[in-house]
C-alpha cells in the first residue's frame, strides 16, 4: 500500500459539490450542570462563561474538499457562498495550488455544533441553517462547473439530505461526468429515509460507491427491513445484504471499524485506537482518504486501512486539521 501511494499520480481532479457552511463547534463537558445553567440563565438573562468554543470552515462538500487538498490530491470545489463566506473559501484554500473553487453567490449555511463528551466517548448534535445549500440544483452549474465535471477522475456529491434537489444534482453531475468514479455521502437522512430509498432507486446504476456512516446505514437497513448493525461479523452480512438490496457497493465507516460490500463479498478493517479530541467532521476526513484509495487502485482492505488511518489522525489532532499524505502513510506504517 505504502510504495502504490509514494508513487501514486494525481493528475485529475476530483469534483466534490456543494455544501458550504460556517461552523462553530461548542465543547459540553458537563451536560447537566450546562443545561440548569440554561435554565437558570433563561429567567433573567446574561453570559454562563468558561464554555469552549472554536469556529471552523464547515460543510461536508467543503470539508472533503479541504481533506482532498491536503492529501494532495488536485480538487474542484463547486458551492454557495456571499462575499464574506466566497473570502474565507479563497483565503483557506489559497495553500493548495491544484485546488479549484467554483463559488456561486448566495447565502451560505450555518451550524453550531454541540459536542458532548461521556466518558472517553464524543457525541455531537448539530443546529443548522441551511442557507441556499437547501435548494442547489443542476440550474445552478453553468458553463465552467459543467466543463470541471467533464474532465473530472471523479465526482463526489456530499449532504445530499440537506439538499432539496439532492438527486436532481447528482444525476445531472454523474452524467456529466461521464466515465468519472461516482461517490455519493448522504449525511443524516433520519428526516428523509423513504424519499433517499427512492432517490438510490434513480442513481445506484451511475453510483461507484455509497459512502456511509453507522447511523445512516441503520435507517437504510430499516428502510429494506435487515435489522440493526452490531458486531463485526454481524455487521458485515448486514451490510453485504444492504449493497445487494440496493443495489451498490457501500463504504461504510463507523466507529469500530470500516465495512465494505458489493453485494456479493464484504471486507471488515478495525479502526486504529486513538484518543479522540474532535469528531465534527470526521466521515468528511475519511471519504476524502477513501477517494484517493480508489484512485491509487488500492485493495479493499488497503483503501479502509489507509481511509481509516486518515481519520484517526484527524479526530486526535487538537488544531482539527486533515493529515496530509505523509502523515497518513507514516502513521499507518507506525501501527
Amino acid at each position: 500500500m505504502l510504495e502504490k501511494l509514494e508513487n501514486i499520480s494525481l493528475l485529475d481532479s476530483v469534483v466534490v459539490l456543494n455544501d458550504f457552511f460556517l461552523d462553530r463547534i461548542i465543547s459540553i463537558s458537563d451536560l447537566g450542570k450546562v443545561y440548569s445553567q440554561i435554565i437558570e440563565k433563561s429567567k433573567l438573562g446574561g453570559s454562563i462563561r468558561g464554555i469552549p468554543q472554536r469556529d471552523l470552515k464547515g460543510g461536508n462538500a467543503t470539508n472533503v474538499a479541504y481533506a482532498l487538498a491536503r492529501l494532495g490530491c488536485p480538487v474542484s470545489l463547486i458551492t454557495v457562498a456571499d462575499k464574506a463566506g466566497s473570502a474565507l473559501l479563497t483565503e483557506i484554500f489559497s495553500e493548495f495550488e491544484n485546488a479549484s473553487l467554483f463559488v456561486i453567490d448566495g447565502k451560505p449555511g450555518r451550524t453550531t455544533a454541540l459536542e458532548f463528551r461521556d466518558g472517553k466517548n464524543i457525541v455531537n448534535v448539530m443546529l443548522s441553517d441551511l442557507g441556499d445549500n437547501e435548494n442547489f440544483g443542476p440550474e445552478k452549474l453553468g458553463a465552467r462547473e459543467q466543463q470541471a465535471l467533464k474532465n473530472s477522475k471523479a465526482v463526489i456529491v456530499a449532504n445530499w439530505a440537506s439538499n432539496k434537489k439532492g438527486t436532481e444534482l447528482s444525476k445531472f453531475a454523474f452524467e456529466k461526468s461521464g466515465a468519472a468514479l461516482h461517490f455519493l455521502d448522504p449525511a443524516d437522512i433520519q428526516t428523509r429515509p423513504q424519499e433517499f430509498k427512492e432517490a438510490l432507486n434513480e442513481l445506484h446504476s451511475s453510483l461507484n460507491s455509497l459512502c456511509i456512516n453507522e447511523n445512516e446505514c441503520n435507517i437504510l437497513l430499516k428502510q429494506y427491513g435487515l435489522g440493526t448493525i452490531s458486531d463485526a461479523k454481524g455487521t458485515k452480512k448486514l451490510v453485504q445484504e444492504l449493497a445487494k438490496k440496493i443495489p451498490v457497493t457501500i463504504d461504510l465507516h463507523t466507529a469500530s471499524g470500516s465495512y465494505w460490500s458489493n453485494g456479493k463479498e464484504a471486507e471488515f478493517v478495525k479502526s486504529f485506537q486513538v484518543e479522540p479530541v474532535i469528531i465534527t467532521g470526521a466521515g468528511d476526513v475519511w471519504d476524502a482518504a477513501n477517494i484517493v484509495g480508489y484512485l491509487g487502485n488500492l485493495s479493499t482492505p488497503e483503501r479502509l486501512v489507509f481511509a481509516n488511518g486518515a481519520s484517526a489522525l484527524y479526530i486526535k489532532n487538537t488544531q482539527g486539521d486533515p493529515p496530509t499524505l505523509h502523515e497518513v502513510l507514516s502513521f499507518v506504517s507506525k501501527n
